[in-house]
């Protein structure tokens, strides 16, 4: 097949589609990207990216297309502005391209315009469109300070519903996200579920093994407005004196500043900012348990974050504060602990909890791996994503 990718964010950026993309071109399939100049999460154009350098490349047997755009750097004005230029820069990319693909993918994230570039090649062409949805929308935008029922949500409302009805095949990261779009936003086209994966060098992430203080808590990923990372500030706050606990944070966002800030006089918190995806091994192996927050809302909990299979195929466990699909996850794998979103005392009694009976957090961890590799794997799931195109494609 060839196939034509959209996707406003990708490598150097810290998302998973470049693995898809490179696995899709290993299994024999043109694949062509689309996407922006990369800014994400500092909001500044990475180095060697500037004023169009690099805006044709293959990586790695994938042929990448960058648009402009104006980068995020801080604000909802910033933000709405690099949505939409990589809106128009991308719709006018795709109106040039000559080449004539057999199907269109849409890698969806925040925001859910970013589709807008593939939906419209898939019209003018006669093809199909198969969208994945990883952040849900409007309801994303509650992560970004806007409210439900306020103008800008109701527009968004529309937009995405336009958007969603758009496409011919919708796959969704979290079965709860089939019911929102068919009774909220009234989506009629097809919807199925296909989980996340992790990246191959989290499996080899050495066994947890460590029964002696001081325990190593990791948080690894955005530290934005939706993963409420104040709730792990305010969790180390309440165990200071508790010299068994060190908490690490590993990524970068909107939040971080004002979570620096929180975390100020604080000895056992440390900030460690955004590294590599190849960095990230070090950090799961020291790892005693691995941290997922999130903000309380009710469509937010739908969302199973793609850091949770990351750290279930390393085997380490689990400690969240989070509702919904992520923590029924837990549950059913044994893998963890798991308190209601933002309540840090809660989050600080369960960690005290497994410090005080370390072992568990070695049970917890086998679980997690022995979970991940049921029905997590990433070969079930790049079968099931190519099935999907081939089928979209007749």
């Amino acid at each position: 097949m060839k196939i034509l990718v959209i996707c406003q964010y990708y490598a150097p950026e810290p998302f998973r589609l470049p693995d898809i993309c490179e696995a899709l071109a290993e299994r024999g399939h043109s694949v062509t990207v689309v996407t922006g100049t990369p800014n994400y999460p500092e909001g500044e154009i990475y180095p060697g990216y500037e004023n169009g350098a690099r805006a044709r490349e293959v990586l790695n047997g994938v042929q990448v297309h960058r648009c402009p755009l104006v980068p995020r750097k801080r604000g909802i004005l910033r933000r709405f502005l690099n949505y939409y230029s990589f809106v128009y820069s991308s719709c006018a990319h795709v109106r040039k391209l000559k080449e004539d693909f057999d199907v269109v993918f849409v890698n969806q994230l925040s925001p859910v315009m970013m589709a807008r570039a593939g939906l419209n090649y898939a019209k003018r062409h006669g093809k199909k469109c198969v969208l994945y949805c990883l952040d849900l929308w409007p309801e994303s935008l509650f992560a970004g300070g806007i409210r439900p029922g306020s103008a800008i949500y109701r527009f968004f409302w529309g937009v995405s519903r336009s958007i969603y009805n758009a496409a011919d095949w919708i796959l969704v990261t979290s079965k709860g996200f089939i019911p929102y779009l068919q009774e909220q936003l009234g989506v009629t086209v097809p919807c199925s579920y296909l989980p996340q994966y992790a990246e191959s060098l989290f499996d080899d992430v050495p066994p947890h093994e460590n029964q002696k203080a001081p325990y190593h808590f990791v948080f690894a990923g955005n530290v934005g407005e939706a993963q409420s990372v104040e709730t792990i500030i305010e969790a180390a706050a309440i165990l200071k004196d508790d010299h068994r606990a060190v908490f690490h944070i590993v990524g970068d966002g909107v939040s971080l500043e004002r979570c620096k800030e929180k975390a100020q006089g604080l000895q056992n918190v440390t900030f460690h900012g955004r590294r590599e995806v190849a960095e990230m091994k070090d950090f799961f192996t020291m790892a005693d348990g691995m941290l997922v927050t999130m903000k309380k809302n009710d469509v937010l909990s739908m969302t199973v974050p793609g850091k949770v299979q990351s750290y279930m195929a390393a085997g380490r466990c689990l400690i969240g504060a989070i509702g919904g699909e992520t923590a029924s996850l837990i549950e059913r794998a044994a893998c963890g602990l798991c308190v209601n979103p933002e309540d840090g005392e809660a989050l600080a009694k369960a960690i005290r909890e497994l410090m005080d009976a370390p072992e568990k957090m070695t049970v917890y961890g086998q679980n997690a791996r022995a979970y991940y590799k049921e029905y997590f794997q990433k070969e079930a799931f790049l079968d099931t994503l190519e099935s999907t195109l081939r089928n979209a494609c007749q």
